[in-house]
């Protein structure tokens, strides 16, 4: 193509930069979609974005009626490596791949992580959104691991304001797990008018996840009376959006943050107030779906075997990162099962579009 004059290129350089830089903005607003850019250009990912290899395509079994499965996960850098993994465990083992769609929440427009995921998974279908962290910020308690204190870890309270409407289930999964099962399996569950099903641990010491000061407080201690409260881990849910937004779940958990603010009435980050007001409440499922624990305590991170029975998600929660543990050359030996589902590229060379 030709142009008769300079100021004829410049215009339309000028509105390519512009058509390019308003579809970038549109990612900011919360709930707002991001698709559809494609460069031909090679890139050069920031240099905290590991590279990863491409994905295969995978495609619907012929009993798939295109019902969607809607599943929403965080997106942090830090935690891409895990994220990308999940996400392929997901595809691999499901029979309808193509009916999975991702909610991404991030808390800042990061680009190279974008770029990241539709070079990996050319195919997918998924939507990012913002979430905005000044709604958490002042209600954040300090806990007993930094990870646990960052806003985005409270992303999960918010689902219902974020996501569009037309999400009426989700499963809302964390970045460090994988799973070796049919997702469908878990998407399917009766909740039975509950707004949240996840694996309760009836066996675990429930009371060591609130201060002396909660327990010794008549009126905070009734908190669970006419109740049966066991310990569920918030990583691996099943909400009910329509329920928890008409129920103000969200409020509800915010006022024990408030509370937790004035006096400290629990340890860690955003799991307790979910125990406080769902504890007791909620759809149980099978603990095959939460093999948690993976990562170890919250302190040091040491190695744990896994739980008897059958398996179809496994959880890295704790300090250890099973990416973090391969990479220093000191895994344990559940980390094996998270590697076959590790797609990061130990080279330096630029991925292309």
């Amino acid at each position: 193509m030709a142009f008769g004059n300079t100021s004829s290129l410049i215009g339309l350089l000028s509105f390519l930069l512009f058509s390019f830089t308003n579809h970038l903005n549109h990612v900011s607003p919360a709930a707002t979609t991001v698709g559809g850019i494609h460069l031909d250009v090679v890139r050069k990912p920031a240099p905290e974005v590991p590279i990863f290899r491409e994905a295969p395509a995978f495609r619907n079994g012929v009993t798939c009626n295109n019902d969607r499965i809607h599943i929403s996960m965080t997106l942090d850098s830090n935690y891409l490596r895990g994220t990308m993994a999940a996400v392929f465990s997901i595809l691999q083992h499901s029979t309808c791949p193509e009916d999975v769609e991702f909610h991404f929440l991030w808390a800042r427009f990061e680009p190279q992580v974008y770029f990241s995921i539709k070079s990996t998974f050319p195919y997918l279908k998924f939507k990012i959104y913002r979430f905005e962290s000044n709604r958490v910020r002042g209600k954040i308690s300090k806990s007993i691991r930094q990870a646990l204190d960052q806003p985005l870890n409270y992303a999960r309270i918010y689902l219902s304001d974020i996501l569009p409407g037309y999400v009426k289930r989700v499963i809302y999964l964390d970045s460090d797990i994988v799973v070796v099962d049919d997702i469908a399996k878990l998407w399917e569950v009766d909740l039975q008018g509950k707004v949240l099903a996840a694996p309760e641990y009836c066996h675990a010491n429930f009371t060591e996840y609130f201060t002396n000061l909660f327990w010794n407080d008549p009126e905070l201690a009734r908190t669970f009376e006419g109740r049966n409260p066991c310990y569920f881990n918030t990583g691996v849910m099943v909400v009910d959006v329509e329920k928890w937004r008409e129920g103000r779940y969200t409020q509800k958990v915010e006022e024990w943050m408030v509370v937790q603010k004035q006096k400290r009435i629990y340890h860690l980050g955003s799991l307790p107030p979910f125990l406080l007001v769902l504890a007791g409440e909620l759809k149980s499922v099978d603990h095959r779906w939460n093999q948690h624990g993976l990562g170890g305590d919250n302190l040091e991170g040491k190695c744990r075997s896994l739980h008897p029975g059958p398996i179809s998600l496994l959880h890295w929660s704790g300090k250890g990162k099973p990416w973090l543990r391969l990479d220093s050359r000191r895994p344990c030996s559940v980390d094996h099962l998270w590697a076959p589902y590790d797609l990061y590229r130990s080279n330096t060379h630029s991925l292309e579009e």
